[in-house]
């Protein structure tokens, strides 16, 4: 993996900080709209997590691939792509 290695799992880290806040407020039978809302902001930060590894597969992997290798490689993210939009 070419991505900011250091980026990614700080941001990791965060969305477990998150994710163990959302089962305390579970636990805790906190306000459901007060949930959804976290539950929205840490899948707002996995997508942010998920594009910076996309970015860095198009800019590294994608890029230096040989010319048999990109057609490969853009199949796999244009199938990424294709399940993004579910």
């Amino acid at each position: 993996m070419k991505a900011n290695k250091e980026k990614v799992i700080k941001y990791l880290h965060m969305a477990q900080g998150q994710l163990k806040g959302i089962e305390r407020m579970i636990e805790n039978d906190e306000y459901c709209i007060d949930i959804s809302n976290q539950l929205m902001a840490s899948t707002a930060l996995l997508k942010k997590i998920n594009n910076e590894i996309l970015s860095s597969h198009l800019k590294h992997c994608v890029l230096h691939a040989s010319e048999e290798e990109k057609e490969q490689k853009i199949k796999e993210i244009a199938e990424v792509i294709n399940r993004l939009d579910k």
